[in-house]
């Protein structure tokens, strides 16, 4: 009986035994041999590099440049801390650091350990005749982002930095990974998919005890694609050179195409402090209450002030509610409702264009309530107000345009002459920006076409400018036009005109002065034309922030355009 137990329990257990291997090698041998074959194989990853990006004139604004980490690998090293040591004297890196370096990366036998980072390109050389003696060291290339010049253009191009929760949720179908470098801001957040590399790299095979056995393959690593901007990096640098002892923008664009010439924010910031993680500078950069990383350009939302004369001078004429001729008596203030609405000068009779040139808050005082809040509302949207431009930049803001209706619905509150006295002359909650005041004076300047700005001129060599030209004709009566074209030329030419020091400039100049105030003591400067004025090539706005008087902004405009002219570039 026992004998008789014992042979079934040695049956039953090789059973057991065999149904196991079936399954090990029949049922589940696919999946144990993955798993195998995984374990064996390495991948070594190489970096690509980000296309370039350059001006119109294919002068590179972010480019790339190879840098040199020194890699170790620890299979390859019988004494590491011999080879330490030895890689200590060419570098001058205390051994310690190196140790640490050592043990803070090492993963596995089979991993390379990067010891150094961003290693110039003389003591690589050293470290690449230091092989011959030792084994196991590695000098490893890999491209990083460079800027020729500097902060130049910063808040057109943006920054880089390791890619956000928040993005690699969006973004993880269309190959992003974690640790993924992405740029945020400017042309390098907004076109990311297109100047983005792809990583190459090496597979290798290794034996049960991690040691290198094989190359298996190698996947060549691809540049991004390259940008071309529409900014002459020698206009933008002017820009930002006039700009260096403030807080503003400046716009400089084709008043026919609509294409960005220069797009200058100030203060500045560093973008290749974001690449080497330079913590100091890119706090510093984030908590400084100036704002270096906010492009007051197309971000930023400002009352308009005295600029925003043109729309409604040129929306009184377009509803006869004046004629050029008409004109007004200013004594140097208005009696409007209970209140007294003053002007910043005596002018006494004005007519329009006299008004546009001097500025008189008197005369658009009448003009609006002549004109009406809600219809100064629609003649704003017309000319590109309360609404994105289209131009190809993350984070433009909108602005905002008041009137009635919208006081009505949304604030339950009445609207009175006085908020028609305040909108009429670009003040109250009128909100703008500078890329938009550059683009409402390319209306003036072109004869009448509302032009989308754009700052891409070609990707990967392909020219993309044929769907940024969206020209919108807004068919504007060419009485009135000409009449508000000839205030803001007097703005400049007329003796008293409020941009008279920019009559010696070198080329004729259009424009109109702003002066918005934001409190009892402070205010926004704004100056916003285009010239030459027989034959108009660009629109500027520039805008100074807590600036004073618009004053402050046509000598700025001056230094441009001067600059520009010594330039050849007008």
């Amino acid at each position: 009986m026992r004998v008789k137990i014992f042979h079934l329990t040695a049956i039953g257990m090789l059973t057991f035994l065999l149904l196991s291997l079936f399954s090990m090698q029949v049922v589940r041998g696919r999946a144990y041999r993955s798993l195998s074959d995984k374990n064996c194989i390495r991948l070594i990853p190489q970096k690509g590099s980000r296309g370039d990006i350059t001006d119109r004139n294919g002068t590179v604004i972010a480019g790339s440049a190879i840098a040199y980490d020194i890699v170790i690998l620890p299979q390859e090293v019988a004494q590491i801390d011999k080879t330490l040591i030895a890689l200590s004297r060419v570098v001058g890196i205390e051994p310690a650091q190196l140790r640490k370096n050592f043990r803070r990366f090492y993963t596995s036998p089979s991993m390379p350990v990067t010891v150094l980072k961003n290693v110039d390109k003389e003591k690589a050389m050293r470290v690449e005749e230091l092989k011959l003696d030792l084994d196991g060291i590695i000098v490893q290339s890999l491209p990083l982002r460079t800027y020729p010049f500097g902060k130049l253009a910063c808040h057109v191009l943006g920054y880089l930095s390791e890619i956000d929760h928040w993005r690699l949720m969006k973004l993880e179908d269309y190959g992003y990974k974690v640790g993924n470098i992405v740029g945020n801001g400017g042309v390098e957040e907004k076109y990311d998919y297109y100047v983005r590399q792809e990583d190459g790299g090496l597979s290798v095979e290794v034996d049960h005890q991690g040691r290198f056995t094989r190359v298996l393959g190698f996947r060549s690593p691809q540049k991004g694609k390259d940008l071309q901007l529409t900014v002459d990096w020698r206009i933008q640098k002017i820009a930002e050179d006039a700009l260096q002892d403030f807080r503003g923008a400046v716009v400089v664009l084709d008043v026919f195409t609509g294409e960005i010439m220069a797009l200058a924010s100030a203060p500045a910031f560093d973008p290749s402090a974001f690449v080497a993680r330079d913590m100091l500078s890119i706090n510093r950069s984030f908590t400084d209450p100036a704002a270096p990383l906010f492009n007051r350009a197309i971000s930023g939302s400002y009352p308009p002030g005295s600029v925003f004369k043109v729309i409604s001078a040129y929306g009184a004429l377009d509803r006869s509610k004046v004629s050029p001729e008409t004109t007004f008596y200013c004594p140097g203030s208005a009696q409007i409702g209970r209140r007294q609405f003053k002007c910043w000068g005596v002018h006494n009779d004005q007519s329009l264009v006299a008004a546009i040139a001097h500025s008189c808050d008197v005369y658009f005082y009448r003009l609006g309530l002549l004109l009406g809040g809600q219809a100064i509302h629609d003649y704003a949207v017309k000319f590109g107000l309360g609404k994105t431009s289209g131009v190809e930049l993350p984070y433009e803001a909108t602005g905002f345009i008041p009137n009635p209706i919208w006081k009505k619905l949304y604030r339950l509150q009445k609207w009175y002459d006085g908020d028609t006295a305040n909108f009429v002359i670009g003040q109250g909650e009128l909100l703008t920006s500078p890329l938009q005041l550059a683009r409402l004076m390319a209306v003036f300047a072109n004869g009448g076409n509302l032009v989308t700005p754009f700052i891409v001129k070609a990707i990967g060599g392909q020219d993309v400018t044929a769907g940024h030209k969206r020209v919108v004709p807004l068919h504007l009566k060419p009485a009135a036009l000409r009449s508000v074209k000839e205030g803001l030329r007097q703005v400049v030419a007329d003796e008293q005109g409020t941009a008279g020091m920019l009559k010696s400039a070198p080329v004729s100049i259009a424009g109109k002065t702003g002066t918005a105030e934001i409190n009892k003591v402070d205010a926004h400067a704004w100056f916003a034309g285009f010239f030459p004025y027989e034959r108009p090539r660009f629109a500027i706005c520039v805008f100074l922030e807590k600036g004073g008087h618009g004053y402050q902004a046509s000598m700025l405009t001056k230094t441009i355009v001067e600059m520009m002219f010594q330039e050849g570039l007008l």
